[in-house]
């Protein structure tokens, strides 16, 4: 079980070591400055800083982890597929 509040990225579920550089490249430290980020912001401002568009899963990780700041539950990123889907296809739109 993971420990609540976390005090460092990798403690959070579904934030492995590779998401945690990435995050703290966009000068994301801690749990405390995730929490306060839009998931989807958080997505789009990846892929312009990296200069690729990254997989949808990292949406979906971000989306759980999200979950889990504000309620201590964990839950599988995959179970976020749908509303991560749901939040892309209307960038898409808008561009």
């Amino acid at each position: 079980m993971k420990k609540f509040p976390p005090q460092r990225l990798e403690e959070i579920p579904n934030i492995g070591k590779s998401i945690a550089v990435d995050l703290r490249g966009l000068g994301i430290m801690n749990p405390e400055q995730l929490s306060k980020q839009d998931p989807l912001k958080v997505y789009l401002q990846l892929g312009k800083t990296m200069g690729a568009r990254h997989d949808p899963c990292v949406l979906y990780t971000l989306l759980a982890a999200g979950k889990f700041l504000q309620t201590g539950e964990s839950t599988a990123w995959w179970k976020l597929t749908e509303e991560g889907k749901s939040m892309l296809a209307k960038v898409n739109k808008t561009g």
